[in-house]
């Protein structure tokens, strides 16, 4: 398995449909480098406080879009 640090940098825009909420962004992608990094079987997801905002704004619209599409028996 190969091992990831994904850097998020901007987010462009947050979309869904049928199911999949899409996230258009810029990232940069490098493979792990460090030894204690390599131990470790998972990626990185790394963004500034400011980037962290707007993906959190932006997913929490499209979740509350999605919810409103339910059926008022299913909430």
């Amino acid at each position: 398995m190969k091992i990831y640090q994904i850097e998020l940098q901007r987010v462009k825009a947050v979309s869904n449909s049928n199911g999949w909420v899409r996230v258009q962004m810029d990232a940069l992608i490098l493979p792990a480098s460090s030894a204690v990094e390599q131990a470790s079987p998972t990626s990185s997801l790394s963004f500034s406080e400011e980037t962290a905002r707007v993906l959190y704004l932006q997913l929490k619209a499209q979740l509350a879009e999605l919810d409103g599409r339910k059926a008022k028996s299913r909430r």
